[in-house]
């Protein structure tokens, strides 16, 4: 096992310094925003924006149809519905109608 060595102040200092050159010097290596690079990442991040976008708007556009599709088709329901009630209402009254005509008949035998 290697003995702990006792860093002096000075030999602290020049780590340090060392350390934030280290440091400045990458800051100083990352390239620019007018870097092509750099221009190229942007563009193709915008590019990712615009699509996700557009495939938002897809799917809003489609809700939207599919909103609309089960709008009608429950109009339509409605509309069937108020048809067999009008065509029930119709036979019902039919059955009335027969069913008095049959008991005046009676009543006329009499």
């Amino acid at each position: 096992m290697t003995a702990y060595k006792d860093k002096d102040f000075g030999e602290r200092l020049s780590t340090a310094a060392a350390a934030r050159k280290a440091t400045l010097e990458r800051f100083r290596a990352k390239p620019g925003p007018d870097d092509p690079a750099v221009a190229e990442r942007r563009a193709a991040r915008q590019a990712l924006v615009v699509a996700r976008e557009a495939r938002v708007a897809e799917r809003e556009a489609a809700r939207k149809a599919e909103k609309a599709h089960e709008a009608a088709r429950e109009e339509e329901a409605a509309r069937q519905a108020a048809e067999q009630t009008d065509r029930d209402a119709a036979l019902e009254a039919e059955r009335k109608a027969a069913r008095d005509a049959r008991y005046a008949a009676r009543k006329a035998r009499r």
